[in-house]
């Protein structure tokens, strides 16, 4: 038999637990509220996505380089510029055309490289979570515009100087004869380089960010970063003081400021954990 404690007690059941609705409707506003990615797609729409994004790349690639191939003589008037006055030769019936056409390709590239990181950014937007694409975004901006300020800066400063330095070598009897391909490979291959090493600004933040270095040793330890920087402009660039120095002084700005901005986000990031 059951006493009147025990009746109060089946008759409060009931209604002293949560609520089935109250439960489920409490999970799925946690679910929302989760830092999550949007609505996940299987492998095949992922490899159709991927296959949209190459094709839509290669395809603007293609145009952009055939619309720069009608602009190719005065393209490769600018390019040999610095060497003007002493003139380029072609030493192969074939030179010419295959150095045009890989100048227009190369400019192509260049100029429609941003709508390829737009294209490739919205491929792995999906997969961020919300946080993640308040840094990619940025990150993503700053790689696009510091590359070309490397390019730009090997092409419209480095490039004359070493140019000139260089051909200062000869003498009354030995005068230069540039071959139009060799002369198209060194600037490129310098311009490259620049680009790529005006990244390391942005190396260093991301390493600092998922704790790889730490900045501030990084920041007690310059005088090997300025053995390391000097050792790659050395390997970079061509075998000449001018091109090594130019690009060791700014890269060596450049990573002094990435090791301040570094041990800034560090701190905010320690801050916020």
């Amino acid at each position: 038999m059951s006493g009147p404690r025990d009746q109060d007690f089946l008759q409060d059941e009931p209604n002293g637990g949560p609520d089935e609705a109250t439960v489920e409707s409490a999970a799925d506003g946690e679910v929302e509220g989760k830092d999550e990615p949007e609505a996940s797609m299987g492998l095949l729409d992922h490899l159709g996505e991927l296959r949209s994004v190459l094709i839509h790349s290669a395809l603007a690639a293609l145009a952009a380089t055939i619309l720069c191939w009608f602009w190719s003589a005065d393209l490769l008037d600018l390019l040999i510029r610095p060497i003007k006055e002493h003139g380029v030769f072609f030493t192969a019936p074939n030179e010419a055309f295959l150095t045009r056409l890989k100048l227009s390709g190369a400019v192509g590239m260049f100029v429609v490289a941003p709508f390829i990181f737009f294209k490739i950014y919205g491929f792995i937007l999906p997969g961020l979570y919300r946080r993640e694409r308040k840094v990619v975004t940025p990150l993503l901006i700053a790689t696009t515009g510091l590359f070309y300020s490397g390019v730009s800066f090997a092409f419209l400063v480095v490039i004359p100087q070493v140019i000139r330095f260089l051909l200062s070598f000869g003498t009354d009897v030995m005068s230069p004869l540039i071959g139009v391909g060799p002369y198209f490979g060194f600037v490129s291959r310098l311009c490259l380089a620049f680009g790529l090493v005006f990244e390391l600004p942005l190396l260093v933040l991301a390493l600092s960010w998922i704790g790889v270095v730490n900045p501030r040793m990084l920041l007690r330890t310059w005088r090997y970063a300025i053995v390391i920087i000097a050792i790659l402009s050395a390997v970079l660039t061509p075998p000449d003081v001018v091109s090594q120095v130019m690009m060791a002084g700014p890269v060596l700005v450049l990573y002094m400021s990435s090791v301040l901005i570094a041990i800034v986000v560090t701190r905010r990031k320690r801050n916020e954990d």
